[in-house]
């Protein structure tokens, strides 16, 4: 160091001693700081060596909180800092030195930048680690719901339990009796083709159920009348896919045998589900139809639930959209089962949860349900 330059220092250090109180302890730093400013402020001593006295600096510097940190990024960072103090110096540097002393002066700033960075980042994971409470659960708790076809079963199901009707379940992958035979289907009738069934094996067939009916013939066989179940599942049947239909699909199917039931209670058990489902104002109507295990048979419509009945786009300008088919249960199903049609008589019904399920909630896309879409399954996150 020249003559000047150092004398400079002793006399900056000797003013520092008779100035401040020999019981003051200065923060750690303080006085390399001094020392560097001294250095940067000597006119004499080389850029190149002040900038190798401020890296051996900056390495040493620690910090026991963020205001320390911030500190010292302002000391050597900020606009009126050490190292941006330098930048200004270098502008008279002659130009064969200007490379070399460029790239050191942008390496003592990058050292810096990381070295604060990580102090802070230190200070960050201390206190981290002290607030840590392992047997939490991970943050944030993702909170789920309900799929809208399970809250739309779950309400149906308890229409029906006011009524009197319990849960009955079967299998899922099923024999031809139980789902064409013992349910009057005629040998050649279309249903037990491949093209409407998924048949997992043949002679003897076995198959995915395509309704839930299947259920209802097993209780019948194990289970003296007086019967009132409904039966919920899901069936399955070789369709193409779109937003109108799927190759899986949800179904409730109920029945009630008893002595003396008539068509009558069946309409009046149907009027009161749909008015608890859809609202008070719901209007009914049943249109002769055809189903190989209920005679007579009928499908069974509601009044409009958009329009209120006057007719729009999703009805057809009709006022009326079909819900379910039922019927009385035909005589050969009761007596293939063991039961005398001479003495009892029941009633059946099914309806498919999607396509109630798209009546309340006005979903466009059959396929929404089963996509796992977390932005369509989240918007019923609030129904109860």
């Amino acid at each position: 160091m020249p003559r000047e330059a150092k004398g400079r220092v002793e006399l900056f250090i000797s003013l520092s001693l008779v100035l401040v109180p020999h019981s003051f302890e200065p923060p750690h730093g303080i006085i390399e700081g001094f020392l560097t400013l001294s250095l940067i402020e000597a006119k004499h001593v080389s850029l190149a060596e002040k900038i190798k006295a401020l890296q051996e600096e900056v390495r040493s510097q620690h910090a026991k909180s963020h205001e320390e940190v911030e500190a010292l990024r302002i000391k050597y960072l900020s606009k009126k800092g050490i190292i941006p103090s330098l930048f200004e110096e270098f502008k008279s540097v002659p130009n064969e030195e200007k490379r070399t002393l460029g790239a050191l002066i942008n390496e003592v700033k990058t050292l810096a930048t990381e070295h604060i960075n990580a102090l802070r980042d230190a200070l960050q994971t201390e206190e981290t680690a002290e607030h840590l409470d392992l047997s939490r659960s991970a943050y944030p708790a993702s909170i789920g719901g309900r799929h809208p076809l399970t809250l739309v079963r779950e309400e149906i199901i308890q229409i029906f339990a006011k009524l009197g009707f319990s849960i009955a379940l079967g299998p899922e992958v099923e024999d031809d009796y139980h789902v064409f035979s013992a349910l009057n289907f005629a040998p050649d009738h279309p249903a037990r083709d491949m093209q409407d069934t998924f048949f997992v094996e043949r002679n003897p067939d076995v198959l995915l159920r395509t309704h839930t009916s299947s259920v209802q013939v097993r209780v019948m066989q194990t289970t003296k009348p007086p019967i009132r179940v409904i039966c919920p599942g899901r069936v399955y049947r070789n369709e193409a896919i779109s937003a109108r239909a799927h190759c899986f699909f949800h179904q409730i199917e109920g029945l009630y045998i008893d002595k003396n039931v008539s068509f009558a209670d069946l309409r009046e058990v149907l009027f009161y589900f749909a008015r608890e489902l859809f609202g008070p104002d719901t209007k009914i109507r049943l249109r002769p139809s055809y189903f190989p295990f209920t005679e007579p048979s009928a499908e069974m419509d509601i009044s409009c639930n958009i329009c209120g009945g006057e007719g729009c786009a999703f009805c057809k300008h009709t006022g009326w959209v079909e819900i379910l088919g039922c019927g009385m249960v035909d005589p050969n199903v009761l007596r293939e089962s063991g039961i005398d049609p001479e003495e009892y008589s029941g009633y059946a019904f099914g309806l498919g949860v999607e396509r109630i399920t798209n009546l309340k909630y006005r979903a466009k896309d059959l396929r929404l349900f089963s996509e796992n879409d977390k932005r369509f399954l989240t918007q019923f996150q609030g129904v109860h």
